[in-house]
């Protein structure tokens, strides 16, 4: 398996502290020189993250950096997530830095718990297994929070996200909704929410006396979208943020349609027995949240109307 590691440009932001102005050192302990704390350089997000601008002005929220594992602060934040969703993750023009929401709200974390943060690009399916081994501290990658997953990890839900189906331009195949699917082939992402909701629909089809639909699985969202655009499949079901996104693209001429009712979580997974880290990060979460930096992440790739209120453990049902 071929894994790429994107090393967040670090030059950075120093953050000195003094007794003078009150402030502790991030580490929780004291300087042999009772004046100051040690100082503290924070990495910068990539020119081309459209929410550069406010990830580099945010500064450690002391009492979350105070309360960070020891492991995290040596070694830095360690993120898995599948590169090639966006407008949630995708490589800026280089072909190896990670941008969108995702590795955005990935790097807003490491900098509010004041530590360092490499993102791993890996394919879905080795991810949950890459937390549970330790290689990495969290997944943050689209994933919905489900009862299933739950099973093998805890999630922080970030955002609320429903499906959407993408079709040819002109929509010839009729489809505007789940019924119109029946005895059509419909291309998924393997192992995801989309594959899920794919079955469901067919079992939906088979249960009315109509034909089943016809599943054509693949690694990455990129390829089964290529089975529309080349005629081999009449609709692709994916997030609907991305379906959206994807519309931006004038050479694929494509729709993309809204599957009401689908909204759920996703959540960033960490190791069940992992509960100072789970804490650190629900905690950075929520304080992103509450300064409006949570919001301004959101406003910068246009994903508004998928904000939460609240940063909730497992509210996947």
């Amino acid at each position: 398996m071929k894994i790429r590691t994107i090393t967040v440009l670090a030059a950075g932001a120093l953050l000195a502290a003094t007794t003078a102005c009150g402030a502790q050192s991030l580490d929780g302990g004291s300087t042999e020189a009772e004046g100051a704390a040690p100082a503290v350089t924070l990495d910068q997000a990539p020119a081309e993250e459209k929410a550069a601008d406010v990830i580099n002005a945010i500064t450690p929220d002391e009492s979350l950096a105070a309360k960070v594992p020891a492991k995290l602060k040596s070694d830095g934040l360690k993120v898995v997530s599948s590169i090639g969703y966006p407008p949630m993750e995708l490589y800026a023009s280089d072909g190896k830095t990670a941008i969108g929401f995702d590795p955005a709200l990935a790097r807003a974390i490491a900098r509010k718990l004041g530590v360092k943060v490499t993102i791993t690009d890996e394919e879905f399916n080795s991810q949950i297994p890459g937390v549970l081994t330790g290689r990495y501290d969290f997944v943050i990658s689209s994933m919905t929070d489900s009862p299933e997953r739950q099973k093998q990890v805890t999630f922080v839900d970030y955002v609320q996200a429903g499906a959407g189906m993408i079709v040819k331009k002109g929509n010839p195949a009729g489809i505007n909704g789940p019924a119109d699917l029946c005895g059509k082939t419909v291309s998924v992402v393997d192992n995801g929410s989309s594959m899920e909701l794919a079955e469901q629909y067919s079992a939906d089809c088979e249960k009315s006396g109509k034909k089943a639909v016809n599943l054509l699985k693949f690694p990455g969202d990129q390829e089964a979208l290529l089975q529309v655009t080349g005629g081999r499949a009449q609709a692709t079901i994916t997030d609907y943020v991305v379906a959206a996104y994807k519309l931006d693209d004038p050479k694929l001429e494509i729709e993309a349609l809204a599957l009401e009712g689908t909204e759920s979580p996703w959540g960033i997974g960490m190791k069940p027995d992992n509960q100072q880290l789970i804490d650190s990060v629900k905690g950075a979460l929520d304080s992103l949240i509450a300064s409006g930096e949570y919001g301004k992440l959101l406003a910068a790739w246009n994903l508004d109307k998928l904000a939460v209120q609240s940063a909730v453990i497992n509210g996947g049902k």
